[in-house]
């Protein structure tokens, strides 16, 4: 589904990612972790449009979008969620989700229908669609349902999850992962997720990427990575 060749992102003097290379299939959930710096959001954001390569190609579906602007990208069929959610906190939940689905989706759609679509997206991520509904008041781990609801929205094919554990407590890490697990199996969705938090990533993806001072150092199984020494090398240091 995702073909990344070559990717290389340079600010100034600084080599963000250097010469990563990676394939997503179709229908998996590849995991992307690395620690702090090690390139993980500017690869993230490189693939959604936000930036704009230094060399290399990315091909979703066969085409090229590596120099496609974030909200062509996005209506191509990739969408992504980003670290910190920023509502529209005005609008109600509903109007948040159905914004997404009108101006963000793959295809044109009707006022009607977005809001239907809205609601159906809602529901699946467990918020109230009543249009009383909104963002005041609303604690971490609901924002980060309503920003996976809003990606969701666009109806994408790709879906780039960027950290959406982050500030959640053990039980709340739990469901979050679980509805990754319920988009990709009753939506049909391929999902790449970055996390740093490892624990729960590694039971839920199909395959993981390591990334280190922007290069690539691993790809293959949660339970490989585990064990290869350049990896707890980069996570718990050299051995004395």
């Amino acid at each position: 589904m995702l073909a990344v060749e070559g990717l290389s992102k340079r600010f100034g003097g600084f080599l963000a990612v250097n010469q990563v290379s990676f394939e997503v299939r179709e229908g998996e959930i590849l995991g992307l972790i690395g620690p702090n710096g090690s390139g993980k959001s500017t690869t993230f954001n490189l693939i959604a449009g936000t930036l704009r390569p230094s060399a290399g190609s990315i091909r979703f579906e066969g085409a090229e979008i590596a120099n496609l602007a974030a909200h062509k990208v996005c209506r191509r069929g990739v969408g992504r969620t980003f670290q910190i959610p920023r509502p529209f906190r005005k609008l109600s939940l509903i109007e948040n989700v159905a914004l997404a689905a009108y101006y963000g989706g793959t295809r044109r759609v009707s006022r009607a229908e977005a809001w239907q679509h809205a609601q159906e997206i809602l529901d699946l991520v467990g918020l109230p669609s009543n249009p009383a509904a909104t963002p005041q008041g609303l604690g971490t781990a609901a924002l980060k349902k309503l920003e996976l609801a809003r990606a969701l929205a666009t109806r994408p094919r790709l879906l780039l999850a960027d950290e959406s554990l982050g500030g959640l407590d053990s039980t709340e890490m739990e469901r979050a992962a679980g509805l990754l697990e319920n988009i990709r199996s009753r939506m049909g969705i391929t999902i790449i997720w970055v996390e740093h938090i490892m624990g729960v990533l590694m039971r839920i993806v199909d395959r993981v990427i390591v990334l280190d001072h922007g290069e690539k150092i691993f790809d293959g199984l949660p339970a490989q990575a585990a064990v290869d020494p350049r990896v707890t090398e980069v996570y718990l240091g050299k051995r004395a």
